[in-house]
């Protein structure tokens, strides 16, 4: 069944909470792949990694919001398949000064945006994260690619942007991935069965399960983190980012970087073992 835009633009979902601690921060660095090929003893993991003066890594602000995305399915007038879904891009932006170790929060999402990309459609969902006592913490947007959907005659959206500078890059930070690295980062809250489960693998096209695109997307934010901010992830304030193609578990994600500006850096995504970008038109803004 097509999507009714008339019906689902602007529709508000149910507002979900979320609470955390210490040790859901560190086990997202893990997820994430901190430490793995470096010492476990070095300050850069410890601060991910040990309750002793935790430091959460920015891009956990997307993580609250996975119980946003279930909102989506079954609504009135977006009765679509979950397997014609792909995770086009990613916006996220930290509105408070330093992500707090603990926290309980509310989550709003409404449905910002449906573009018409022809083969598909462009669904956007901006959520709001704050605490229960009303202080914001993050916004994100998804951008939820929903093959076969489009051709409804609507606009077709922005172009992507944040292409990178015609020149060596400023800076580049290769990170290893562990071959179970999609188990690990699933616990995060992240459980499509695509990135475990080797038959719905094969459903989506892949040989096998692939990592999540936001453990990416992680990865490309502390690799800016360690190349520009001196690993302090308080200046890291905003990431855009679109998914090219996917990792395989046990690849290396190198991240090359491009300072345009004092606090915007233009991003690149790529793999060390073949030749793929994995995220493109990325910009970081740092303070």
């Amino acid at each position: 069944m097509p999507i009714d835009v008339d019906a689902v633009l602007g529709k508000e979902l149910t507002p979900t909470d979320f609470e955390w601690a210490e040790k859901d921060l560190i086990l997202y660095a893990l997820g994430l792949g901190v430490g793995v090929g470096a010492s476990p003893v070095d300050d850069t993991v410890l601060q991910y990694t040990y309750e002793n003066s935790l430091k959460a890594i920015p891009t956990f602000g997307v993580i609250p919001t996975f119980s946003c995305l279930g909102g989506l399915f079954g609504m009135p007038g977006m009765e679509i398949n979950p397997m014609m879904l792909l995770h086009g891009e990613q916006y996220l932006e930290i509105l408070c000064d330093e992500i707090p170790t603990r926290a309980k929060t509310v989550n709003n999402a409404r449905i910002s945006h449906i573009y018409d990309k022809g083969k598909g459609a462009l669904v956007i969902l901006e959520t709001d994260t704050s605490t229960k006592e009303g202080q914001p913490l993050f916004k994100n947007e998804y951008s939820l690619f929903i093959r076969g959907e489009g051709g409804f005659g609507g606009e077709a959206g922005p172009a992507p942007g944040n292409e990178p500078p015609e020149r060596e890059p400023d800076a580049s930070v290769a990170y290893p991935t562990l071959e179970h690295q999609a188990i690990i980062y699933r616990l995060s809250g992240d459980l499509n069965p695509l990135h475990i489960d080797p038959q719905m693998a094969a459903v989506g096209g892949f040989e096998r399960p692939i990592l999540h695109g936001l453990c990416t997307f992680g990865n490309v934010g502390r690799a800016v983190i360690e190349a520009f901010c001196d690993n302090e992830p308080k200046r890291f304030r905003s990431i855009k980012a679109r998914f090219a193609s996917p990792v395989m578990p046990g690849e290396t994600i190198v991240t090359d970087m491009w300072k345009v500006s004092d606090n915007e850096i233009i991003v690149n995504a790529r793999l060390k073992e073949r030749e793929a970008d994995v995220v493109k038109n990325a910009k970081v803004t740092i303070a």
